[in-house]
């Protein structure tokens, strides 16, 4: 990306933008495009209006300059005045007189509706909410493409900053063998302690010192054994999978396992472990070109990757890889690959780059293309009851009593397998037994869903015959 031009045009133009959602994302975008320039953030929406006026009052955004409204005209009529619109109403901001829509419920069925809208409207979609991302995005993409606006990820999340990642590597002619993310929160080990703490949940490890270490010992048999210890503590999320999901559609890329690897690793140890082990001594893959997760272990004292991105490319000239290990970069220990890393996703804090580059120039930063190449599917872990809803909970958007899987993309039909988001917030048909994927008919149909209608209209389009 080249940012001296576009910080020019942002200098010369303001792009007028809405957003949608007003959580952790939409708050950080919110205050930090009052201090950057060419983002005038003139809509916002929020379904608690009162939570909305909180997060634009935290911006310094309070009294005559705000309009409270779900009032298409007076919206209209106080865009023109000046002021900024709050609304509790999604489906208004479309509407209105906007360069760039960004959509942050984290709603599949609202972001879905929102995006179609915005496209429909000819507005630049950046969408943040993965969940209907997920489902929907090929369509949304091909929508967007045909009325020459952008549909794109958004910077400060990781599908966005992986896809660059990966297109980047290609640029310089490095050959991805696997495409990865670190996990939201690292697990932490107190050698003192002897315990391993993720966010709030501790574990007692009396030992674990001996597994700190690979040196001299069977990769797979110490990452079987970390896993074994660290069992109560969730290794692999929904979230993880959903976005990674995203990566692989928009760059081509496969799965080598449909749970992925998610090895508990150092972060010395990733060359060695993210790659095809016909290729790399103790590489847990069975290809190369696989998106996968790590959940990153470490000392409290140790640097974090932060949930932030990685590749791990092939070193094909030893003479200059062995030069790069000499100065801190991470090379396996074969020295046959090397994991690249950009250790951060700042949500809204660095998103601006997304926003000028939809509005300015028409560009999305990811890959400017969408296929339906993998589904997030669900499968129970456990016997569920007919009535059982299926909601969303707790920070990686888990829904008790199911796991996620990506696999092959196929059209949703009576016997086929349902996105997992698509299956969200309704109501099982039928008692489900443990160990089993959960297909359409298993889930009671909504009398009306713009996500459920969009997925038919992307599986007639994109899906026939699957």
């Amino acid at each position: 990306m080249h940012y001296g031009s576009l910080l020019e045009k942002a200098r010369q133009r303001k792009l007028r933008v809405g957003l949608i959602g007003l959580g952790d994302y939409g708050r950080s975008l919110l205050f930090q495009s009052l201090r950057g320039p060419g983002i005038e953030i003139v809509a916002v929406c929020d379904s608690d209006m009162d939570r909305g006026q909180g997060a634009l009052a935290a911006a310094g955004l309070t009294g005559d300059r705000i309009r409270r409204t779900d009032s298409l005209p007076e919206a209209t009529a106080a865009l023109e005045a000046g002021q900024i619109v709050l609304t509790s109403d999604g489906t208004m901001i479309p509407r209105l007189a906007l360069d760039v829509v960004v959509e942050a419920t984290g709603h599949p069925e609202a972001a879905a509706l929102h995006a179609a809208l915005s496209i429909g409207e000819g507005r630049h979609v950046v969408m943040v909410s993965k969940e209907a991302d997920s489902v929907v995005g090929p369509l949304l993409a091909k929508r967007a493409a045909s009325a020459g606006v952008v549909y794109t990820p958004v910077d400060g999340d990781q599908p966005s900053l992986l896809i660059q990642l990966v297109l980047w590597a290609q640029v310089c002619g490095l050959e991805v063998l696997s495409a990865a993310k670190s996990s939201e929160y690292d697990f932490v080990f107190d050698p003192g302690a002897e315990t391993v703490t993720c966010v709030n949940r501790s574990v007692s490890v009396p030992g674990f010192g001996a597994l700190w270490d690979m040196a001299g010992r069977d990769p797979a048999q110490v990452i079987a054994e970390r896993s074994e210890r660290l069992a109560t503590i969730p290794q692999r999320t929904v979230a993880d999978l959903t976005e990674m999901g995203i990566v692989a559609n928009a760059l081509g890329l496969d799965v080598d396992r449909a749970d992925f690897h998610a090895p508990v690793a150092r972060v010395q140890e990733i060359p060695d472990l993210l790659a095809p082990a016909d290729r790399v001594a103790g590489g847990l893959l069975s290809r190369g070109g696989v998106v996968d997760v790590i959940n990153l272990l470490r000392r409290p004292d140790e640097f974090s990757l932060a949930g932030g991105v990685f590749v791990t490319v092939a070193c094909e000239d030893s003479y200059t890889w062995n030069f790069l290990r000499e100065k801190g970069h991470l090379v396996s220990r074969d020295g046959k690959s090397a994991t690249i890393a950009n250790p951060a996703h700042l949500l809204g804090v660095q998103s601006a780059t997304t926003i000028l580059l939809a509005g300015l120039e028409g560009r999305a930063t990811g890959s400017g293309r969408i296929e339906a190449r993998h589904d997030l599917i669900g499968r129970t872990n456990r016997d569920m009851a007919r009535g059982t809803k299926l909601v969303p909970q707790g920070r990686h958007h888990e829904v008790e009593g199911i796991d996620g899987l990506l696999v092959p993309a196929r059209a949703v039909r009576p016997g086929a397998p349902i996105p997992f988001h698509m299956m969200c917030q309704h109501r099982l048909a039928c008692d489900v037994p443990a160990g089993t994927v959960i297909t359409m008919e298993m889930i009671e149909t909504p009398a009306a869903s713009q996500l459920w209608a969009l997925r038919a209209e992307m599986d007639e389009e994109l899906l026939a015959g699957t």
